[in-house]
């Protein structure tokens, strides 16, 4: 994968080449390879290329139709052999054997929806010279992303909100719902950035500007799970579970063959837990004798270290093994960097690690990783997907809690009684107090649970199985697992991270198996962990599992780290203008008297406050004081 950069000017004046230089030049960590471009009046389009298929040929941007179109991809597109047989046999003809070069054949032969013919991880930006028609559209689950903005006349886009910023008129003010939702869910929920005036395209989504009407943005795409009374037990066919274990075995290891189709090498993460050991099993007996690297984080606190499961699995698959400790003093040396890399304040310190992972691969020479993320989302790895089924069990008869709570559910998700992470009656409550004073006041106005969320029409009549999947997807992996702790990470040094568990026909397997055989005998991931048995040693398809977690804040503090104070000053903090000194000052004496946050079920919001310190002081944020 790439970076990508680019404006569409409305007015059809010729941007300046000088400008789409400098968005390129502030991606080029995305891609130090190559960079090309293309402008002409009313578009500019810009590349920064990470070498990794037709490694002499692959250079952007791509055109097709004589030239008519033009196009720019970030990605991957795993089926590009058979869309590439479609578009030859209809009388398109390429020049290169890259994957990007069906983008503009594609547009050209399908219209602004052909993202739907593709299974992959991309973004990009194609042009129809004649019909002056841009399209952008981003992969189905969101692994690439994909930023935008409108100054007066001039739709800007780019991999990486810090391109836009290259554009003197860019307003840097902070969307205050955006900082809420980091607060109360995983992470940031598309559209929304950090900043009031850059919007991200959701995932599944195309944005599509035409001459003289205004820019919208449509769904291709979104996960459809079949209704309750398909599934019910009594009415669902009667497939074994083996069978089901047959066709989810058969989908993931044509997703890792797909996975590590590349013109150099490709590596696996190993975390110790079950689904990167499943990833790097597989991918060792599709491709056995190849001598493959693993990488591996540590920590000197054995209560989340993993090293000897990390271990087991390499010496079992003969991996070429790199591992790193990381001590809360490495930790909070790389808070700068990590966020920056981010843009956007973080609940969570693994983010480090995750950049040091990257940083691993890098020093090996290497580009390409394979990741084990997302198969929680699917099959069910939290422990919210027990407990909703020991509920349903129960009949209902668990306290749905005050009728305030229970009516935010319901607006939210459309069932009272579902419970998605937390009170959020509760959660109001804490956030309120932890904003400045003036903040506070205007609470209502911004408070992210007073936003739309999902699309309902999603969960209404879906099991609540499928319902916590779909939350999942939208509310964690997108913005958060495959923004922060995943692409951003990874390009920060100039690798790409592959998800084998996000193929698109992984993801109808998973769809398809019903609810009752995903969570069996009280274990989470009942049906991968079958999988698992027939690739990996008892000692981990039978670990309990382990939450990817670092040192909290309240470790950090404790460890006395300079720049960690400072950021949590309290005079900073009422300087900048965001939230409440005293609410600070509290949180800080309750950490340093020796109170823990237990990251698997609390928010720590001292994370929240001190990264978005960081955030605002690397981009220059406006104080609200």
């Amino acid at each position: 994968m790439c970076g990508i950069v680019g404006l569409l000017d409305r007015t059809g004046a010729c941007p300046d080449p000088a400008l789409i230089r400098r968005m390129a030049e502030s991606v080029r960590h995305r891609g130090p390879d190559d960079d090309g471009f293309f402008v002409e009046d009313g578009i500019a389009l810009g590349f920064r290329r990470l070498s990794i298929v037709d490694l002499a040929h692959g250079q952007q941007p791509m055109f097709a139709g004589d030239g008519r179109v033009v196009a720019v991809c970030n990605g991957e597109i795993y089926n590009f052999r058979e869309i590439r047989a479609d578009l030859e046999a209809a009388g398109h003809r390429f020049v290169t054997q890259c994957d990007t070069e069906v983008v503009p054949a594609l547009l050209l032969a399908h219209g602004p929806d052909f993202p739907r013919r593709i299974n992959g991880q991309f973004a990009f930006a194609a042009y129809d010279r004649t019909t002056r028609r841009l399209v952008l559209g981003r992969d189905q689950v969101g692994i690439a992303p994909l930023f935008y903005a409108e100054i007066g006349g001039v739709l800007l886009f780019a991999s990486e909100i810090r391109a836009l910023l290259c554009h003197p008129g860019l307003s840097r003010a902070v969307d205050l719902t955006a900082l809420d939702q980091i607060l109360t869910f995983p992470g940031l929920v598309s559209p929304r950035t950090i900043l009031a005036g850059v919007r991200s395209l959701p995932p599944g989504h195309v944005l599509i500007a035409d001459p003289g009407r205004p820019v919208r943005v449509e769904p291709y795409w979104d996960l459809d799970f079949p209704r309750v009374e398909e599934i019910a037990p009594e009415t669902a066919s009667c497939r074994r579970l083996e069978d089901y274990v047959d066709e989810l075995d058969a989908a993931l290891r044509q997703a890792v063959h797909r996975r590590l189709q590349a013109d150099v090498p490709v590596a696996a993460y190993l975390s110790g837990g079950l689904d990167s050991s499943l990833i790097a099993a597989i991918a060792a007996d599709l491709e056995p004798g190849t001598a493959r690297h693993t990488f591996s984080i540590t920590f000197p606190d054995r209560a989340i270290d993993e090293r000897e499961p990390q271990r087991l699995m390499a010496r079992r698959l003969g991996t070429i093994h790199h591992e790193r400790e990381i001590d809360p003093a490495r930790l909070g040396a790389g808070l700068d960097r990590i966020v920056h890399c981010a843009e956007a304040p973080l609940r969570e310190s693994y983010n480090v690690c995750s950049l040091a992972l990257s940083g691993m691969v890098r020093e090996q020479g290497l580009k390409v990783v394979l990741t084990g993320e997302g198969a929680d989302e699917l099959f069910g790895g939290y422990v919210g997907y027990r407990l909703d089924l020991e509920r349903a069990a129960d009949d209902g008869s668990s306290d749905l809690g005050a009728l305030i709570e229970a009516e935010l559910r319901g607006r939210l998700w459309g069932d009272p009684g579902f419970l998605y992470e937390k009170s959020y009656s509760e959660s109001r409550e804490i956030r309120r107090d932890l904003y400045a004073p003036a903040l506070a006041e205007a609470f209502g106005d911004f408070d992210c649970l007073e936003q739309p969320l999902v699309d309902r029409s999603r969960i209404e009549g879906r099991h609540p199985f499928h319902i916590r999947s779909y939350l999942d997807f939208k509310l964690r992996m997108a913005d958060h697992l495959l923004a922060d702790h995943g692409d951003r990470v990874s390009f920060a040094n100039s690798v790409e991270a592959r998800y084998p568990f996000l193929d698109l026909d992984v993801i109808d397997v998973a769809r398809r198996i019903p609810p009752h055989l995903m969570v069996q005998q009280g274990q989470e991931k009942f049906v991968l962990k079958e999988l698992a048995r027939r690739y990996l040693p008892a000692a981990i398809v039978e670990r309990r599992k382990f939450s990817f977690v670092a040192q909290s804040s309240a470790t950090l503090l404790r460890a006395g780290l300079p720049r960690v104070a400072d950021l949590l000053d309290e005079g900073r903090v009422a300087a900048d203008g965001y939230f409440n000194p005293e609410a600070v000052a509290h949180l800080k004496a309750r950490s340093l008297a020796g109170a823990e946050v237990n990251q698997t079920f609390e928010d720590d919001v001292l994370m929240v406050v001190l990264t978005f310190g960081i955030l605002r002081e690397h981009f220059d944020l406006p104080r609200l004081s």
